[in-house]
């Protein structure tokens, strides 16, 4: 089955070439049917981290797949980065790109607006029963995701909230970027696999955000200079052949990158993170009645005359729309 998503900015439906689209199927499909250890070793951190090196640093693997091809097929702009298009020697130095943010990205510096923390495409659920984005347990458990930290602080922070999903699919920039403004209260580690964020292989995996290692930060909004859209949890998801997910907060540019740590304030659309590299996922949890999501990504998001393999999978219209980091995703209430 095809997978098509909106194009933001011009309206557009399009239709996804997913990488390794029929290996991701017999994974998830006929392997975890019949050969489930084949699966689980495939989606160990050892395994996951060697296939990442095959594909992404071994000199021949660019030069299999022919470099300039290889641009063009993933539609990689290359005047959009900061380094010139000779650096650009591996299928890593493609995904782990700078680009020129400030101008190719811009941001409206509003204190009501939350932005999209990558270039990645984008779906809503509520944790509440009473809202129509009610997705309990598809994408993730949501005792599982943020683990019980601080005796479970967290979660009963976000009871009855609402949150989006970003996946980053391997032709996107893979820098994460700040949502919001504020103070960092905690930042944690939790264990998992590394399954794959293919359309088709989160369908037939249960919950499977909450199953791969992740990263969660928490960041306070309700402070001077913060967002004021109280607490805010981003979760950054790792993936299959992700070996790694880099804490690197620049408060300019990319300049003096730091690891994130509690205490630090942070600011609305500055670079936070990276993934190294393939394609991972976002979640951002809000609490309950603090944001109201954009209509348009609403709008997109219900659309029943496109082909969507989260809408075939979990027997309700889930499409997704492409957004570019730093854009509008959401409102202060």
């Amino acid at each position: 089955m095809i997978h098509q998503f909106i194009e933001r900015n011009s309206n557009t439906v399009m239709t996804e070439e997913l990488f390794a689209d029929r290996i991701v199927n017999f994974l998830y499909s006929t392997a975890r049917e019949h050969a489930p250890k084949l699966l689980e070793m495939l989606t160990s951190a050892r395994m996951s981290s060697l296939l990442g090196f095959c594909n992404f640093d071994l000199s021949l693997s660019a030069a299999l797949m022919g470099n300039k091809q290889f641009l063009a097929r993933c539609g990689v702009d290359l005047g959009e980065c900061i380094e010139s298009p000779d650096w650009f020697t591996s299928p890593r130095k493609v995904f782990e790109r700078k680009i020129r943010y400030w101008h190719c990205r811009p941001m409206v510096n509003d204190l009501d607006t939350i932005v999209s923390p990558a270039d990645s495409r984008i779906l809503f659920g509520s944790l509440s029963a009473q809202s129509e984005l009610f997705l309990k347990d598809k994408f993730f458990n949501y005792k599982e995701l943020l683990g019980d930290r601080q005796e479970g602080k967290w979660l009963k922070s976000f009871t009855k909230g609402d949150y989006a999903i970003f996946r980053l699919t391997p032709d996107k920039y893979h820098y994460n970027h700040l949502p919001v403004s504020g103070i960092i209260v905690d930042f944690y580690e939790i264990s998992g696999c590394y399954h794959s964020c293919n359309p088709g292989a989160v369908v037939e995996v249960v919950t499977p955000y909450s199953k791969n290692k992740r990263l969660v930060t928490l960041i306070q909004t309700d402070v001077p200079g913060g967002s004021q859209v109280g607490l805010v949890a981003m979760v950054e998801v790792v993936a299959l052949m992700i070996g790694e997910v880099v804490q690197c907060y620049s408060d300019k540019r990319y300049d003096v990158p730091l690891k994130i740590n509690p205490g630090m304030f942070v600011r609305k659309g500055q670079p936070k993170s990276l993934y190294r590299p393939g394609s991972s996922t976002d979640v951002l949890l809000f609490q309950q009645n603090r944001v109201r999501m954009a209509d348009d990504l609403l709008c997109h998001m219900s659309r029943s005359d496109i082909k969507s393999r989260f809408s075939a999978g979990f027997g309700k219209t889930l499409v997704e729309t492409d957004v570019q980091v730093r854009s509008p995703i959401a409102y202060r209430v």
